[in-house]
């Protein structure tokens, strides 16, 4: 009897030696964002809108060229936000779907150009925003990134991602 657990101490020890439980797991790698491109300035006529709220009079619309699924899991998108009262805003912004968070890459400016952010932090999406229910609805449906742009596409397009509905 004592053989025998002498032969299965040796065993495990063996097999984990005498490290500490999860000293065999590997490390979590870090996650390390590819750099943005800045995409073509959005034009009115390729604009697919998307439903925000009832509350919101305001119009929002993604450029669907400019919306790309990088290696790093995040969603770039150009947006374009038009109020009751002819004001445009636009921008360029990314959505990490593993962290639910945005960051704003760049603004449009009248000329149709670029500004680059001077914030470069992500920040956690709010709740109430459109970048939410992008995140809820088409970009990362049940907190999942979409595997293409051409699904992201599709999904604006169907009024939602089909996992969502």
């Amino acid at each position: 009897m004592v053989a025998g657990l002498l032969m299965s101490t040796m065993a495990y020890g063996q097999f984990f030696g005498d490290k500490k439980y999860g000293e065999y797991y590997e490390e979590e790698k870090v996650w390390v964002e590819t750099e943005a491109t800045l995409p073509a300035f959005p034009k009115a006529d390729s604009l697919v809108d998307f439903y925000v709220s009832a509350a919101s009079d305001n119009k929002y619309y993604i450029a669907p060229q400019s919306l790309s699924v990088a290696s790093d899991g995040v969603v770039r998108y150009a947006s374009v936000v038009k109020t009751p009262s002819g004001a445009v805003n636009v921008s360029f912004e990314g959505i990490r779907c593993t962290t639910k968070e945005v960051r704003l890459y760049a603004f449009g400016r009248a000329d149709g150009t670029w500004g680059k952010s001077r914030n470069d932090r992500w920040l956690p999406v709010r709740p109430g925003t459109y970048q939410a229910i992008l995140f809820k609805e088409y970009f990362c449906p049940r907190g999942v990134v979409i595997f293409t742009a051409n699904e992201g596409v599709s999904a604006l397009k169907q009024g939602g991602h089909p996992l969502v509905k």
